[in-house]
């Protein structure tokens, strides 16, 4: 273990927990088959108790991952707890990771408990974890905000109880590499039991040092870091899987350490995970951001034509940027696609969902010259929206603009089974389609959030993706759609946003 980092992913659990980034069980099944395919060791799949849907999905995917250990959070309740190790009973491996505030201001304000009522609950909680499962991880949440010497008590009291990893998290992301260096090695000198436990790190991102504070923490000797792909996660987000493990890769001569992680899965887990929620990648983004093997720098370029290595600190073929020569375009046909689909990392679809995909893609390449990796990205995210049950069915759409409005938009919907049509007009064509569904759907008065467009790819018959964020009644839900007309575009990713929403509501689905 000295020289082994273990890689602890919370995309499904803490990366959800964004505004708007709701997956479907379906899609946390296909993240989760990707990260088991990536190697990684932890896949902390949710949040059981938390709703039906938790359930479900943890459920779902412990019966699905054959590799990664699969891993439920709990709060220090007998409740959250039994209700963990119900729902991953069927896995392979599975680890329950229960947690409890330690700070002064969350145990005075937000537990309204003495620091001796939360020891004996951390004692309770773990025993009780320990009774499902060998492997037990216990976290003090708000760790960095924690009086040191209470802190130290928490960690040996859970280590006696059972916990095999002892968590310290910098919760709100306010700790520093030097502050939090010390923390780690403060608790490696003062807790006498520590030797039987691994010391995991778990940092946010609201200072902008969340990979900076984990790396640190590998430095003093933590040995597990908790992380999400593309830094996903509340507030700022979390630490980066993808910036820690490669920064651990390109610099092995300072840290002389190894991961499990095949990192030449990055780009398809960071597109995917984009897709799926909503949420883009900013292009200068470390590691997977568009613009990261991207030169125009005169004097850069004509460096990376004499020597890559000058200007690049690793290969874009070490994240799975690779450049292939099977083009995709109207003329393919169904073994070239499934090809495309292994490529991209999908391999385990059954032969029905790539007939249907590949029907999906066959009616794109009659509106397009050629077909992108990015455009299948979409077409599998369609794809899989469209198989939760939906109570809204996007059907036909007729749009009347131009500079003279006022705008029309002739909408054809299915709801629960039943075609309804309308003409609705608005302040522009968005505007009328918009208000089109509404008067159409049944749902109470949904505040739109956020409505943003991106072109796909590139050139002028690129797909527009389009991402609608709603929030009603405390839920927030995202949805996504891609199409050649943004219009159409427009109007699956409201009609996708509202389906989320209900199935938020009703806690049949998240």
């Amino acid at each position: 273990m000295d020289n082994k980092i273990i890689i602890f992913d919370t995309t499904l659990r803490d990366g959800e927990q964004s505004p708007g980034a709701s997956m479907t069980i379906s899609e946390k099944v296909m993240i989760a088959e990707m990260l088991d395919n990536a190697g990684i060791d932890v896949i902390e799949a949710g949040f059981p108790i938390a709703s039906e849907g938790d359930f479900q999905a943890v459920s779902s995917i412990s019966k699905q991952i054959k590799k990664s250990v699969i891993c439920g959070l709990a709060r220090a309740k007998d409740a959250d707890i039994e209700k963990a190790a119900e729902a991953m009973q069927h896995a392979e491996r599975f680890r329950i990771h229960t947690f409890i505030s330690t700070s002064r201001l969350h145990m005075e304000f937000k537990l309204k408990m003495t620091p001796t009522e939360v020891l004996e609950a951390i004692q309770k909680s773990v025993s009780k974890a320990k009774k499902y499962t060998p492997d037990v991880e216990w976290s003090c949440e708000d760790g960095t905000r924690t009086e040191r010497d209470f802190l130290c008590k928490t960690i040996e009291t859970a280590i006696s109880a059972g916990a095999t990893t002892v968590n310290i998290p910098d919760t709100v992301g306010y700790t520093t590499p030097e502050e939090y260096f010390d923390i780690i090695t403060m608790i490696k000198n003062r807790v006498p039991n520590i030797d039987k436990a691994i010391i995991s790190a778990h940092c946010h991102n609201d200072l902008g040092l969340a990979v900076a504070n984990s790396i640190s923490a590998i430095r003093a000797g933590a040995r597990q870091i908790e992380c999400t792909i593309n830094g996903l996660g509340e507030r700022a987000g979390n630490a980066a899987m993808e910036e820690i493990v490669m920064a651990l890769k390109v610099r092995s001569d300072l840290y002389s350490l190894s991961t499990n992680v095949n990192t030449t899965q990055f780009t398809k887990l960071s597109r995917t995970v984009s897709s799926i929620t909503g949420f883009p990648v900013q292009y200068n983004k470390a590691i997977v951001g568009k613009n990261a093997f991207a030169h125009e720098s005169g004097i850069h370029q004509d460096g990376m034509l004499k020597n890559s290595q000058t200007y690049e600190i690793m290969q874009p073929s070490d994240i799975g940027l690779v450049k292939t020569d099977l083009i995709m375009g109207k003329l393919s046909g169904r073994h070239a696609f499934t090809k495309k689909l292994e490529e991209l990392g999908y391999h385990s679809f059954c032969e029905k969902t790539v007939n249907e995909l590949f029907k999906r893609f066959k009616d794109l390449a009659d509106r397009k010259k050629q077909v992108y990796d990015d455009d299948i990205l979409m077409l599998i995210s369609e794809e899989n929206a469209d198989h939760q049950n939906m109570r809204i069915v996007f059907n036909e759409l007729t749009v009347i603009c131009g500079s003279e409005g006022p705008q029309r938009a002739i909408i054809n919907l299915v709801i629960d089974g039943q075609e309804k049509e309308i003409t609705a007009r608005g302040d522009g064509p968005v505007d009328a389609i918009f208000k089109g569904i509404n008067a159409l759907c049944p749902h109470d008065n949904a505040t739109l959030e956020l409505y943003q467009v991106h072109a796909v790819t590139e050139g002028t018959d690129a797909q527009a993706k389009v991402t609608v964020r709603l929030t009603e009644d405390g839920f927030t839900a995202t949805g996504v759609a891609a199409h050649t007309d943004t219009m159409t575009a427009s109007a699956k990713a409201y009609i996708n946003a509202l389906n989320r929403l209900v199935l938020r509501k009703n806690k049949t689905n998240i």
